[in-house]
């Protein structure tokens, strides 16, 4: 059945070169960006699929290692996903003990979340790799050159 809705197609529609910058877009800094990403990912995702883990999970064991006492509400902002999305993901480092959970002192609808020394170990463990590729990747460039780059990283991210 898709063999017959390719034949519908006419000829004189079917594009045979690729994009390219006369379109008005970098596709090389585009792609390269991808390529990046996937190889900067590469590493912590075969170590978190030995625990049955997700990126999901990274980022957060990632960002409660990074302000330990967060808050739920505060992760969610960070992360920008809903609590649903969340639930899942935070139930597992909580009951796999990388994760501890406790009330707020004000508010005992408030939870604030820390790591334990398993999930700070897992943090580390997942960091490492990524940081060997930064360093790697920033090696004989200077420092005026290092600060555009994160001045252009920073600039990939949404401001608000």
């Amino acid at each position: 059945m898709a063999s017959e809705r390719a034949r519908k197609i006419p000829d004189s529609d079917t594009i045979t070169g690729p994009m390219s910058e006369s379109d008005g877009i970098d596709f090389d800094i585009i792609e390269m960006l991808y390529f990046a990403y996937r190889d900067f990912t590469s590493d912590p995702d075969a170590i978190l699929a030995r625990f049955g883990f997700g990126r999901a999970h990274h980022r957060v064991v990632h960002f409660v290692n990074r302000q330990p006492g967060m808050t739920v509400a505060d992760l969610l902002d960070t992360l920008r996903i809903t609590k649903q999305s969340l639930a899942r993901v935070l139930k597992q480092l909580i009951d796999s003990g990388y994760i501890h959970q406790v009330e707020g002192p004000n508010d005992r609808r408030q939870r604030r979340l820390y790591p334990t020394s398993k999930g700070r170990e897992l943090a580390l463990e997942l960091a490492r790799p990524q940081s060997r590729r930064i360093t790697e990747a920033l090696r004989g460039i200077d420092s005026e050159g290092q600060k555009l780059i994160r001045q252009f990283l920073q600039g990939m991210v949404n401001r608000d």
